[in-house]
């Protein structure tokens, strides 16, 4: 032992992995929840898979790097709702979780066309992204827009707002609760007799979970849902925030944790930190609280049904007649976007907006 400790100290220094952080954490104070372990896995600064290892292309990939189309037709959309909102002379276009930039770089390239030089003078973007690599190939993607940036939500600068965030909710922390007997228990991650990290059981016994049915065994609770909403309802200025991602329209979710790396699904807790952590979006549960606190709601729809009715296939024929060599593979990822069996039915879009303006496009 004397030896090996010795050549260690003598060697560069090992960096800690978030695992074997986990596993002090759990040593020191118990079990943690299930939402707990998502938040450091995803967005511990230091460690997290969205700050240390974007894995767009790899792990997962989205709408927008399956086909142009998506982007161009939200930069539509973004064109329709500034004018629904009086056409001001300044408005904030906000992207939470933009990745490489991709959706807004074809979302600007339609909107500029659609809206012309008085939407290109009103345009202010800002991309909600806490981790430096990523907000570095941001800054590079949309260099001619001059974006700015935020680490959250609420540090957006105050002003009539058009926010758009593509699979950003599935990565919100969720509370997971199973029902044990008659009574509910929160799941939690602690060790096994190897000290390895495992699935179990709160010991102490709650009242149902928040949308739990009488035939529920397991039910997903996304706690950011509330803090993003507490965001948006406190801003003075008119908004609105569209949100696409995958999950069921009106019932909690059961178990739906996932994990993917290298665009496989593992176990979610084989690889903390290294691989993709997602879970279903509760879009009733959305709903149901957008309403409570006095903003308005449309949808959810399908992805397909939305992206139709923004003018998807008019588009499709626009792109195919221009590079009539590509017409396949274009039609087939627009395909992909649109079809029920494929993310058409799946994917749902959202849009809560301060009251009294009026439907949103495509709903």
């Amino acid at each position: 032992m004397a030896r090996l400790a010795c050549a260690e100290a003598e060697g560069p220094e090992r960096r800690v992995t978030l695992k074997e952080r986990l596993i002090r954490l759990i040593e020191t104070g118990g079990p943690i929840p299930v939402s707990t372990y998502m938040q450091l896995c995803l967005h511990d600064t230091a460690q997290g898979y969205y700050a240390t290892r974007p894995g767009i292309g790899k792990d997962f990939i989205t709408a927008p790097e399956i086909s142009q189309i998506f982007g161009e037709l939200i930069g539509l959309w973004l064109v329709h709702e500034w004018k629904a909102l009086g056409s001001p002379d300044e408005i904030r276009i906000v992207e939470i979780g933009p990745g490489r930039g991709v959706l807004m770089q074809d979302a600007l390239r339609l909107a500029m066309v659609a809206g012309g030089e008085d939407f290109a003078r009103a345009m202010r973007v800002t991309l909600v992204e806490p981790a430096p690599a990523m907000r570095e190939i941001q800054r590079e993607a949309l260099a001619a827009a001059q974006p700015d940036f935020a680490a959250t939500l609420a540090e957006v600068p105050a002003g009539p707002m058009l926010l758009v965030a593509n699979e950003y909710l599935d990565c919100l922390p969720a509370r997971q609760f199973r029902k044990d007997g008659n009574g509910w228990r929160e799941c939690v991650i602690g060790l096994d007799a190897d000290n390895g990290l495992v699935f179990g059981l709160a010991a102490d016994e709650q009242a149902a979970p928040e949308g739990a049915a009488e035939t529920s065994a397991v039910v997903e609770v996304q706690t950011g849902l509330d803090i993003l909403l507490a965001d948006l309802v406190t801003r003075p200025d008119p908004f609105r925030a569209l949100f696409v991602d995958y999950g069921p329209s009106d019932v909690a979710p059961g178990d739906s944790l996932r994990s993917y790396k290298d665009g496989q699904q593992v176990s979610p807790l084989a690889l903390p930190g290294e691989s993709d952590l997602t879970v279903d979006v509760d879009f009733g549960r959305l709903a149901r609280l957008a309403r409570k606190i006095g903003l308005d709601v449309a949808g959810p729809a399908p992805q397909g049904m939305f992206l139709l009715g923004l003018g998807a296939q008019a588009r499709l024929n626009q792109l195919v007649k221009a590079n009539p060599d590509d017409a396949e593979a274009m039609f087939n990822a627009a395909q992909r976007l649109i079809d029920p069996k494929d993310m058409g039915e799946r994917f749902k879009a959202i849009c809560l907006s301060s009251s009294g303006l009026p439907t949103p496009a495509g709903f």
